[in-house]
């Protein structure tokens, strides 16, 4: 029998032994543990676990990213690091050695770090200076270490102060100072606040013998009151200071009156000692709506006063999406590049180990593994819903959704799993975000508690009797019906994991997470137990906090937003050993506002890529970011409520636009027919005739037309207002600056499926019969049937559409680019092939490729034809090689309120940020 002392005992040699190899074998690694099995005795259940936990995390790599620099900026770690003593980083990495970080992630992050630290000022250089940078990671994926890194190299090579500004919430600061203790300060901050000398964390085990000052805790903000009680000035430290603090405008307003008053030369208002400022998370409380403009404006201008207090000072900016508001809050481009916070000496990019799991894989890779629809919560006219995306603060619950009670029990079966396989003191999360207001959270929590109860009491009372016993118990069956559809073919028997229901189940709480419970979410505190716990919160749960151990998420919010979105995802990061188990409730409608953000965050670090490599600077990328397709969404977003009609400039270069809503009007729909006939018979007299195209599927290809049908059909062609993208005139106005230079032949596309089931619509589309492609309306539909929504993730074209017209060489060189990108490499050293995206085959193309459809939409809730023969259509645009002038939209009111406005747009009431 496995005791945790000698798992633990081996674990840590064989960890060690392993640190010196590069990348060891499976039979090195095995090896290894059997050598010292006789010392340290494990099962061979356990030991093969522990060798697959070590052959995962040494096939991890990850690669230092991209930078763009404004070319000024002199370097000088090299020439200093003969000087420098890497205290703080030495034990930094020992630290991070122990956490099971392999030699090559080791390494890609001592180099991402110094790439950093170079690009900030050298902190011995004399006179005043300043430098603003950012970086961008991915959410969950490690941006906290690469700072705390950071934090460590910059306080060796002599920054005196360092503030940490993490977030709006103080669940998240907390988390942040823990972290700070841990990985730089080594003493518990919060035990030193009471004058009992503070217990030694992380590092400080590792090394204690300097001790850098800080002055916050992981329970306290900073306060005026206390740092005046220390009594000193950090002129006179002889170790570094760091300070982690909320971004609120009253803690901004007095760490800067104590600044001024107690640590400024004397005679002036300024600091003289280097200073580094790192702004976690920031781009927020600057987008989010229901802050006002003045209170970001305040916010903004008091960083701005807080790097000004300082005449050595650099700021650097970390964030997970790279549409920050420092690139499109203010109204021109001139606005943006003045002394703001836009980060025009450097912007780096941070590549993800390959284990990371991100919203590329989740979303746009294996889907269909990880993601499950929600399709019970609404209700109809006769049966109120259980729980409905739009409910009021007084919602009464009157039980689960079974899709919840489902994914609870997902959850059980997850923790047997792990025992199964070993990982018995490993943190167990489950996350519930399906409110955001804070007495429904805690009604939800009951209920869920009251279930988690039921199947607890199943397991105790079923647990000494066999499975054929407890057949007829409708809580094991419902466990094992779940086992079935989730988890029967991943390796492990039902036979295995019957008997650890119960000991799954037993130390399972649920904790609701907001102002209004006691609840929290302390790991640390059960570090050789581990923590098993279902989280039901709201905002607070959704930026910056992160649960261990996650693996089951129920999310159940209506926010359109693209970083909202993105940082609700507190399902990304690392699942060593257990990915395979994670499993994610959405809606549909979620589902592909993730697809879609994903696809574009994805874009702008390939251009950021591409940028670097010829010589672009952070300006030139600010420029690139505001002229996305997706600064419709956020600048309207930004807007919100002004009143007036928004006037937004976006560039078409290298974009892929479709008609995802369709206005259901039979006169319209005929008319956009009659676009297509006008099409095919402006076609045809140009020798483009329906039999000499290209059979392509079930449809056909034109290559190398003429501009001039394209304009007409789209001329001709009555557009739904929510699809603002393909707004005709916008198009038309683009196209026609550039039908001399690289829209001046087209590829033309025939959409059609070549095999359907009897009674599927046919169509007479530009002059050749086909069957129309089937898609469901989108949910949207029901409120308002004048319009047609194309699915709930409004996507008409097929993936793989865009590939369609291009040589085997443009299609090669495409995926040999692709081949590169770190996702695909971690998918091609696992012997499998990537799932090349659209976009990469933009990349190549020559010519712009016109896409037609001709539809059969179904209803969304009985799958009856609501119209038929209905035309949509969609344009692949190459990149430009002229100068881009970018195209001019108009977003009014209406359109606000119709697709951007939501129950979210108030953030949660449970929101802790005065």
């Amino acid at each position: 029998m496995t005791t945790p002392e000698a798992k633990d005992m081996l674990q840590r040699i064989v960890r060690a032994l392993l640190a010196s190899e590069l990348n060891p074998t499976p039979e090195r690694i095995r090896e290894l543990i059997n050598n010292y099995r006789e010392v340290h005795p494990v099962s061979d259940a356990d030991a093969e676990a522990l060798a697959r936990q070590f052959e995962m995390m040494h096939q991890v790599h990850m690669d230092v990213g991209s930078c763009l620099t404004d070319g000024l900026f002199e370097p000088w770690l090299d020439g200093r690091r003969a000087s420098i003593d890497p205290y703080y980083w030495g034990r930094y990495k020992d630290l991070l050695v122990g956490k099971n970080f392999n030699n090559q992630v080791l390494s890609a992050l001592d180099d991402v770090t110094d790439r950093v630290l170079e690009l900030l000022e050298n902190p011995e250089k004399p006179g005043p200076w300043d430098r603003r940078g950012m970086v961008v990671g991915h959410v969950q994926s490690g941006k906290t270490a690469n700072y705390t890194g950071l934090v460590c190299k910059a306080a060796d090579a002599g920054y005196k102060l360092i503030i940490v500004i993490a977030g709006i919430h103080n669940n998240l600061r907390n988390q942040t100072q823990q972290r700070i203790d841990e990985g730089f300060v080594g003493r518990d901050s919060a035990e030193l606040a009471k004058k009992s000398g503070g217990g030694y964390v992380g590092v400080g085990r590792i090394d204690n013998r300097r001790r850098p000052v800080t002055f916050t805790t992981s329970t306290k903000d900073f306060n005026q009151a206390t740092a005046e009680s220390v009594g000193v000035s950090i002129r006179t430290l002889n170790e570094p200071a760091v300070l982690v603090i909320k971004k609120n405008s009253s803690t901004l307003k007095n760490l800067l009156k104590w600044l001024q008053e107690h640590n400024a030369a004397p005679g002036t208002k300024t600091i003289d000692v280097p200073m580094l400022l790192i702004d976690d998370e920031a781009d927020n409380a600057s987008i989010n709506i229901r802050w006002g403009k003045d209170e970001v404006a305040r916010i903004n201008g008091q960083i701005r006063s807080l790097l000004n207090t300082f005449e050595r000072s650099c700021y650097v900016g970390y964030t997970a999406t790279p549409f920050a508001n420092i690139f499109i809050d203010p109204d021109t481009d001139d606005e943006m590049f003045k002394g703001d916070l836009f980060p025009e000496n450097f912007i780096v990019s941070l590549d993800p180990p390959t284990n990371y799991f991100g919203p590329t894989k989740v979303f746009l890779e294996d889907s269909e593994d990880f993601i499950r629809h929600i399709e019970d919560t609404e209700g109809d006219d006769n049966v109120p819903g259980l729980l409905p995306l739009r409910h009021k603060i007084d919602h009464t619950l009157t039980e689960l959704p079974e899709s919840m009670k489902k994914a609870i029990r997902c959850f059980v079966l997850v923790r047997a799993t792990r025992l199964v396989r070993g990982d018995v003191t490993s943190h167990n999360s489950m996350l519930i975000n399906a409110s955001h207001f804070t007495g429904v959270q805690n009604r939800l929590r009951n209920e869920v508690h009251g279930y988690l109860d039921s199947l607890k009491n199943a397991a105790r009372i079923r647990g000494a009797l066999s499975f054929v016993e407890t057949k007829n118990d409708p809580a094991i069956e419902s466990l094992h019906t779940t086992w079935l559809e989730e988890y029967s073919r991943l390796g492990e028997t039902w036979e295995e994991i019957y008997p650890r229901l119960h000991e799954a189940l037993a130390p399972v709480k649920v904790v609701a997470v907001n102002s209004g419970s006691a609840g929290n979410l302390n790991y640390p505190e059960h570090e050789r137990s581990g923590l098993n716990v279902i989280a039901v919160g709201g905002f607070s749960l959704s930026r910056g906090l992160t649960l261990e151990g996650l693996s089951i998420s129920y999310f159940h919010r209506n926010s359109l937003m693209y970083d909202t979105l993105l940082q609700m995802g507190r399902w990304f990061g690392y699942r060593i050993g257990y990915e395979d188990l994670c499993r994610i409730w959405m809606t549909e409608e979620a589902d592909g506002w993730y697809v879609h953000i994903a696809e574009a965050v994805e874009e702008l670090r390939t251009d950021l890529r591409r940028m670097e490599q010829v010589g672009a600077t952070p300006r030139e990328f600010g420029l690139k970011v505001r002229s996305h397709p997706e600064m419709l969404l956020v600048t309207a977003r930004n807007r919100m409520g002004s009143g007036k009609q928004l006037k937004v400039r976006i560039g078409l270069s290298n974009k892929f636009v479709e008609t995802t809503t369709l206005r259901n009007i039979p006169a319209v729909l005929e008319r956009n027919r009659e676009a297509a006939t006008r099409l095919a018979d402006d076609l045809n007299q140009l020798g483009f005739t329906p039999d000499g195209a290209e059979e392509v599927g079930g449809g056909f290809l034109h290559r190398c037309a003429p501009p001039g049908p394209v304009l007409k059909f789209l001329e001709g062609f009555a557009n739904d207002p929510a699809s603002l993208l393909t707004e005709p005139a916008q198009i038309g106005e683009y196209i026609s600056e550039r039908v001399g230079a690289e829209l001046g032949l087209w590829d033309v596309l025939v959409v059609g499926v070549k095999d359907a089931p009897e009674g599927r619509s046919r169509s007479v589309l530009m002059g050749r019969e086909i069957i129309c492609q089937q898609r469901t309306a989108g949910a949207k539909y029901i409120g308002d049937q004048r319009s047609i929504p194309v699915t709930n993730k409004q996507r008409v074209a097929s993936r793989g559409v865009e590939k369609v017209g291009l040589t085997s060489v443009q299609i090669s060189a495409a995926t040999d680019e692709f081949d590169k990108e770190p996702e695909a490499r971690a998918r091609l050293q696992k012997g499998e092939t990537p799932n090349y995206p659209d976009r990469i085959f933009r990349e190549v193309r020559e010519r712009p490729l016109l896409i037609v459809h001709s539809l059969e939409l179904t209803h969304p809730e009985d799958a009856s034809v609501i119209a038929s023969d209905v035309v949509a259509w969609g344009i692949s645009f190459p990149k430009t090689t002229v100068a881009e002038e970018r195209v001019e939209y108009i977003v009014n009111e209406v359109w606000l309120q119709e697709f951007i406005r939501t129950n979210d747009e108030l953030g949660d009431e449970d929101d802790d940020v005065e």
